[in-house]
């Protein structure tokens, strides 16, 4: 039996030896590469992590002690340690979540794929225990690129406030969120700086002349003795050096830290645990560890990945030709011709399909880290220093800027295109990052235009006309491989018909982007005549589809996105004020968080697919 089989809970590795968890440690880095190769799965974050995770459990007694994982992804480790072992369905239906999850373990505190959050809950939790007495910690583990992010930063702040207040925060520094990590506050916790500086930090003492103090008063809890405090002070250069801005703060600092040496972590976690107040303990990790085409990636060593052959690391099946690369090529061929275009990130340069355009004009790309409101802000004044910023986002990571989109770019009426990868219904990665809420959000905010392209050709034509128009604009289409070419019969000003009819009032049906070939797909099974109807440029609700639905027999739409304040509503509010009450029902996701599952699976759960659509009309034409 493998010593992984042996472990049902964290206390489990209370007895190992050091020679054990070293072999532990390579049956889980096997377990992960077998297992995310035949699911897909964020592999690089949790093969970096794997020496942390177990010093972590090690040290601390989870879920007394609740370990927060910003970002979530990292968390596979945790999982298996904590007795989650049946990895055969990862992010499938049924299967286990690719993010810490409450209804699994009791071990799982915050459902977190949105980066930058860890150290605020810590903070909450912590002060919980203050207030009720308890000796708890809580442990925040931040990586990936999360401390790009400003709402750490504002944590921080608070943490710092109080010398007292029972907060671990371990910085899993890989370099990387996807790609290098970006920033003047990273530069400043790059080891080689660190080490070049050859000062050794004023905490140290501090840390030692305690550690003497409590071995005199009767001796340190755990495994910390004197020589392991003499074992740390060995190369304190190497451990202990100038804390940069966390000695601003006031807070006490360990590090850097070797993240693949179990006893040094459990050395600097313990000394953390027990100092009495808030610390942070900075590990240096290597995404991908262990696992050679990881390590050799130098796109995202292997962050997020599809199903691949664990022996080489290659795809089974070659990606196709998908919405991102389209919006790739599309815009680098723009901006080639319009020297004034610049594309924005937030540390997802290759998910979003900048890469190109970065590879043909570097100077014309900007990444800001993990800072979504940041971005779209300093996009509203670049736009403001005559340049077109096109700010390319996950859909989900939209909300985290939702308020500078409202107050800051469209208020002031700035030329700025936000593209939304992943939009509507994404599925496997689960709540947190399906893209459902853009099209009630975006239908709030006034002034701003909102496309939604069907096929290849829509997507080339309507980024043309977003970055060339006067305003904001937002460009949304969903993950994964682009579907069919679907052509216009023909146009009725912005919008497009699809399938036409002679019939004075026949039903309309409405699909809002891709969702256009799912109404193709009903249209042949209704036993009515029927206009297929594609708005292209959705928001502000295009006049002459609302005047064509008006005169119709009744409309259904079917949308990739919440009901509740969607297209729908804003499509059957433009026809009720055009004087007409005829009937329109509209197709779209309710409102709740969607477990993971099958896109294709959701969509016929939430009664969005073609068989729920002629369900819909004939409802409408009874």
């Amino acid at each position: 039996m493998s010593i992984l089989e042996t472990i049902t809970s964290p206390a489990d590795l209370s007895t190992l030896s050091e020679e054990q968890l070293a072999t532990l440690s390579e049956e889980i880095r096997h377990f992960l590469v077998q297992h995310v190769a035949a699911t897909g799965g964020h592999l690089g974050p949790n093969l970096g992590v794997v020496e942390l995770t177990i010093a972590l459990h090690r040290v601390f007694n989870s879920p007394r002690d609740p370990l927060i994982f910003d970002t979530g992804h990292q968390s596979y480790v945790h999982k298996i340690l904590t007795g989650r072992h049946d990895f055969d369905h990862l992010r499938q239906a049924g299967g286990l979540s690719g993010y810490p999850s409450r209804a699994e373990s009791e071990h799982d505190v915050v459902e977190n794929s949105h980066a930058s959050t860890a150290i605020s809950w810590a903070d909450g939790v912590a002060r919980g225990f203050q207030l009720s007495g308890s000796t708890n910690h809580a442990v925040a583990i931040i990586g990936d690129g999360a401390m790009t992010g400003g709402m750490a930063w504002e944590a921080l702040n608070n943490v710092a406030e109080d010398p007292n207040r029972p907060v671990v925060i371990v910085l899993n520094d890989n370099g990387r969120s996807y790609s290098p990590t970006v920033g003047g506050v990273i530069r400043s916790l790059d080891p080689a700086r660190k080490l070049d500086s050859m000062r050794v930090s004023k905490n140290y003492e501090s840390f030692l002349n305690w550690g003497k103090r409590t071995l005199q008063a009767g001796g340190l809890p755990g495994q910390l003795t004197y020589g392991a405090l003499r074992g740390f002070k060995r190369g304190m250069k190497e451990m202990l050096v100038d804390a940069g801005i966390f000695d601003t703060l006031g807070l006490k600092y360990i590090g850097p830290v070797d993240g693949h040496n179990i006893g040094e972590l459990e050395e600097a976690l313990t000394m953390a645990r027990d100092f009495g107040g808030p610390v942070v303990v900075h590990a240096i990790t290597e995404k991908g560890r262990g696992y050679k085409p990881a390590e050799t990636n130098e796109d995202d060593r292997f962050h997020a990945i599809g199903k691949i052959h664990p022996e080489t690391g290659l795809p089974i099946a070659p990606s196709r030709f998908g919405w991102t690369s389209v919006f790739a090529d599309e815009l680098a061929s723009i901006a080639k011709e319009n020297p004034r275009v610049v594309g924005v990130t937030a540390a997802m340069m290759n998910p979003v399909g900048l890469k190109p355009l970065k590879e043909a004009f570097p100077q014309r790309v900007i990444d800001v880290g993990i800072a979504e409101a940041h971005a779209m802000t300093m996009s509203a004044g670049l736009a403001h220093a005559g340049y077109h910023p096109v700010l390319a986002l996950y859909s989900t990571f939209m909300n985290r800027g939702f308020d500078q989109l409202l107050m800051d770019v469209a208020l002031h009426g700035e030329n700025v295109t936000i593209s939304l990868d992943r939009s509507g219904v994404t599925g496997d990665d689960g709540p947190s990052h399906n893209g459902m809420w853009d099209l009630s959000l975006a239908a709030m905010i006034p002034g701003l235009k909102v496309a939604v392209p069907r096929d290849e050709a829509t997507l080339r034509a309507e980024l043309r006309t977003a970055v060339a128009s006067e305003g904001p604009t937002l460009l949304r289409y969903p993950k994964g491989a682009m579907p069919p070419a679907l052509p216009a019969v023909r146009t009725i000003g912005t919008i497009e018909i699809l399938l036409d009819s002679d019939d004075p009032r026949p039903l309309v049906l409405v699909g809002v982007g891709a969702l256009a070939h799912t109404m193709m797909d009903a249209a042949g099974s209704i036993d009515a005549p029927v206009v297929v109807v594609d708005p292209t440029w959705v928001l502000p609700v295009p006049t002459e589809l609302a005047q064509l639905i008006a005169s119709s027999r009744g409309a259904v739409i079917l949308e990739d996105g919440l009901i509740d304040g969607g297209i729908g509503s804003e499509i059957a509010r433009s026809v009720r004020e055009a004087g007409s009450d005829v009937r329109i029902e509209t197709l779209g996701i309710s409102k709740e968080f969607l477990l993971h599952a099958a896109r294709k699976d959701i969509l016929t759960a939430q009664g969005m697919d073609a068989a729920a659509v002629v369900e819909a009309a004939r409802r409408m034409l009874n």
